[in-house]
């Protein structure tokens, strides 16, 4: 039990870390957190993960959707959020991951 709960930690450290390195006016999938997090294929996990981030850890969760760019369910200002940051939305709702994708490999 204790073990589970060390890797659980650091998944969620390793999250918030990823998190916090995208840029301003670019967008992440929840995919790509949890690969870079060191942990491929916990993608929902990562949103359950940033569910439950305090307001107060300034986490930029809203820079995170879904792998075609779905903002979160039921989260309105999430959108509102990454067009102040100048992210591009096609015409389906969906954020433009042509162009606002973070390349974090040029970093």
């Amino acid at each position: 039990m204790q073990n589970m709960r060390l890797r659980f930690d650091e998944f969620r450290q390793g999250v918030y870390a990823v998190v916090m390195a995208v840029p301003c006016g670019k967008v992440i999938t929840y995919g790509q957190v949890a690969q870079l997090a060191g942990y491929p294929r916990h993608a929902r996990m990562v949103g359950r993960v940033l569910r439950d981030a305090p307001a107060s850890s300034g986490l930029p969760c809203h820079r995170v959707v879904n792998s075609v760019g779905r903002t979160a369910p039921h989260w309105e200002e999430q959108r509102n959020l990454l067009e102040a940051e100048g992210v591009v939305f096609r015409s389906n709702g969906c954020v433009n991951m042509g162009i606002c994708r973070w390349n974090f490999t040029d970093e």
